[in-house]
C-alpha cells in the first residue's frame, strides 16, 4: 500500500469517526440516523448523476450492497441507543477486518503477507482490549448484539463493495448509487415502523444530519476507491484506525473515561497500523 493511499485512508478514517459521533448527539440515535440516511440519499444521487453509469454487471452488487448497508444501519442505531460511542464504536468496527480477512484469505480475494497479517492480530487484539469495558465495567451487555450484526454487516458489505467496485468500473458513481438504495431503504423501514413524526425536527438537527451524510459519503468513497488499488482486507484493516478517532471524540466532547487500558489498545492499534505498512 503506497503512502497516498494510506493517508486517504485515514483521512476516511476520521471522517467515519465523526459521522458516527454525529448520530450519538441529541435523543433518539434511530431519529437520528434516519436524517443521516435521508440526506445520504440526496447527496449519493447528486454525486451518482454527476458520474457515469456504473457497469451493468455491478447492478447486483448495488442491490446485495443496499439492502447490507439496512442492516448495518440497523443494528448499529440501536447499539448507539444502548452504549457509548468508545464502546459501541470498538466492537463494532473492531471485529469486521477480522472477518474479512479470513473470508478475503479463504476465498483467495487478494495476496497478502505474513507481516500484514500479524498486524491484522495485533490491531484485533487492541480492539478487544479497547472493548472490554461492557464486560469488566458494569455497562450494559444489551448493546452486544447489535454491536455485534453491525460488524458482520460491516464485513460483509466490505467485501461486497470492494468486488463491487472493480467490477463497476466507476467507483465514486458506485458508492452514490449505493448511498441512494441503502439511504431510501433504511428511512423507509423505519418511517413505516415509528411513523413520520421522527422526521419533526429543527433546522439545526437537519444540519447535523447534512454534515453527518457529507462525512459518511466522503469516508466511504475514500475506502472503496483505496479497495480498487489496494488489498481489500488491508484497507479494511486500516480504515478501523477510526476506533482512535471516536475514542478521541468520546473523550473530549462527550466526557466519556479515559482509562490506562484505553491508551494501551490505542498503543497496540498504532502498532498493527505499523506493522501493515512494514
Amino acid at each position: 500500500m503506497s503512502l497516498t493511499i494510506m493517508a486517504a485512508v485515514l483521512g476516511a478514517a476520521f471522517l467515519h469517526a465523526l459521522w458516527n459521533a454525529l448520530i450519538r448527539l441529541g435523543g433518539s440515535k434511530i431519529r437520528a440516523m434516519v436524517m443521516l440516511s435521508i440526506a445520504e440519499a440526496v447527496i449519493g444521487l447528486a454525486v451518482a448523476l454527476s458520474r457515469p453509469l456504473p457497469d451493468s454487471a455491478a447492478l447486483g452488487w448495488i442491490l446485495a450492497a443496499g439492502v447490507i448497508h439496512f442492516g448495518y444501519k440497523f443494528f448499529l442505531a440501536h447499539a448507539y441507543e444502548q452504549g457509548d460511542l468508545s464502546r459501541v464504536y470498538p466492537i463494532a468496527r473492531g471485529t469486521a477486518p477480522m472477518m474479512v480477512a479470513v473470508v478475503s484469505a479463504a476465498l483467495a480475494i487478494d495476496a497478502m503477507s505474513g507481516l500484514e497479517y500479524a498486524g491484522i492480530a495485533v490491531l484485533g487484539l487492541g480492539i478487544a482490549l479497547m472493548a472490554r469495558g461492557v464486560f469488566t465495567d458494569g455497562e450494559s451487555r444489551r448493546l452486544l448484539p447489535y454491536a455485534m450484526g453491525s460488524a458482520l454487516a460491516t464485513a460483509t458489505y466490505t467485501l461486497v463493495d470492494g468486488m463491487g467496485a472493480r467490477i463497476s468500473g466507476e467507483p465514486v458513481g458506485y458508492v452514490g448509487w449505493i448511498m441512494v438504495l441503502g439511504g431510501v431503504l433504511f428511512a423507509s423501514g423505519m418511517l413505516a415502523q415509528r411513523g413520520t413524526a421522527m422526521l419533526r425536527a429543527v433546522p439545526r438537527e437537519w444540519g447535523i444530519a447534512t454534515l453527518g451524510a457529507a462525512a459518511s459519503y466522503g469516508a466511504y468513497a475514500i475506502s472503496i476507491w483505496a479497495m480498487t488499488r489496494a488489498p481489500i482486507a488491508l484497507v479494511a484493516t486500516l480504515r478501523e484506525t477510526s476506533i482512535l478517532f471516536a475514542v478521541l471524540i468520546g473523550w473530549l466532547v462527550f466526557g466519556e473515561k479515559m482509562r490506562v487500558t484505553k491508551a494501551l489498545a490505542a498503543l497496540l492499534i498504532v502498532s498493527g497500523v505499523v506493522l501493515t505498512r512494514v
